[in-house]
């Protein structure tokens, strides 16, 4: 299994805690990050929003891509996957960005291409947004442009979205054929598209035998796009403790409820803009990407015992969530990433 985290752009993950001792600065990021290669950690997903979506629209939220540029210069082996959506980046542009933090990155980065849901803050900034499959549509486009610059010498397309002429992106990425591209969705417009266009495919939270489930639909999706096989990832939120008391205190810590807490704002919005294939809860919306589902809560010898299942289900990559990220990353390292023998008795 590799192990990934989510960067806390949005300065936590927790809707009704206000304040998780994690900010949302570079500061806070930078050494999080730098720590995390040292101690196991193989990747971080650096989520892209202009809005917070957790602690309220009004409170600080990063940017994603001048902070994997900063982050591709100060780390040296974790892998950047940077979150982007297709309708607030032209094509060319962001291939020529992209690129240029790989170079920088050493081949480090990868994308997670994110067909968006908010139409609210499509509107604040001014920018296009498409219904549910058209959406797809667009991302599909999107792909196919990023691809042929950064694939051909000199590039010409017409699409009904998008028109190059004799483009030129050079330098092109480091990572060969391409940067890793990761997206996720649950309708079959999202699942056709991730078959045909994309390297991997990550899911929200859930218990081994629904993600076995999913990912034997995935393979089946992508062995009739004559594509070969995909890298398969989860999120999900980790509490390690030692006791199931302990345990249980944590959990109702991070799920008491405030609805009047910001980052419950966009619940209604975020619900009417997807296609989801099991009742969401109110309560797991507390915690982001259904987080709670897979259950890696309690003592590192069930935690371990967990993620065997996941890996035997076809899991090979989680993308962890923890609140404070610092302090809950370092116990996860230390004792289920790269637990201390036990020396016989």
């Amino acid at each position: 299994m590799r192990y990934g985290f989510w960067a806390p752009v949005f300065g936590g993950w927790l809707r009704n805690v206000a304040d998780e001792g994690m900010e949302a600065s570079w500061e806070y990021m930078s050494r999080l990050v730098r720590r995390s290669e040292k101690i196991g950690y193989d990747l971080t997903l650096i989520a892209e929003l202009n809005l917070n979506d957790i602690k309220g629209v009004s409170e600080p939220a990063m940017d994603a891509w001048s902070t994997a540029a900063a982050l591709a210069a100060v780390t040296e082996r974790i892998e950047l996957m940077v979150a982007v959506r297709p309708n607030f980046h032209q094509p060319a542009l962001f291939a020529k960005q992209a690129a240029n933090i790989d170079r920088i990155a050493g081949g480090r980065l990868s994308l997670n291409v994110v067909s968006s849901w908010w139409r609210d803050e499509a509107v604040q900034y001014g920018l296009a947004f498409d219904e549910h499959d058209d959406r797809y549509g667009r991302t599909r486009e999107w792909l196919q442009v990023v691809d042929g610059l950064w694939s051909q010498p000199v590039f010409n397309h017409k699409g009904p979205r998008y028109t190059l002429t004799d483009a030129i992106c050079s330098p092109k990425p480091k990572a060969t054929p391409r940067p890793t591209v990761y997206a996720g969705g649950e309708s079959d417009a999202a699942k056709n598209m991730i078959a045909e266009c994309c390297d991997a495919y990550v899911m929200h939270g859930d218990e081994p035998q629904v993600i076995a489930a999913k990912i034997a639909d995935m393979r089946a999706r992508r062995e009739r796009a004559g594509k070969p096989p995909m890298i398969y990832g989860m999120a999900a939120y980790a509490i390690v403790r030692d006791s199931d008391a302990e345990t249980r205190r944590e959990v109702e810590r991070i799920t008491t409820l405030d609805p009047k807490a910001p980052g419950f704002g966009n619940f209604d919005q975020w619900l009417s803009g997807t296609q989801l294939e099991r009742e969401m809860k109110l309560q797991e919306y507390s915690v982001s990407n259904r987080g709670l589902r897979p259950k890696l809560l309690g003592p590192p010898d069930l935690i371990r015992e967990r993620v065997q299942a996941f890996e035997a289900a076809g899991l090979g990559l989680l993308l962890l969530q923890m609140s404070p990220q610092a302090q809950e990353m370092e116990r996860f390292a230390e004792q289920v990433i790269r637990p201390s023998p036990v020396c016989p008795g």
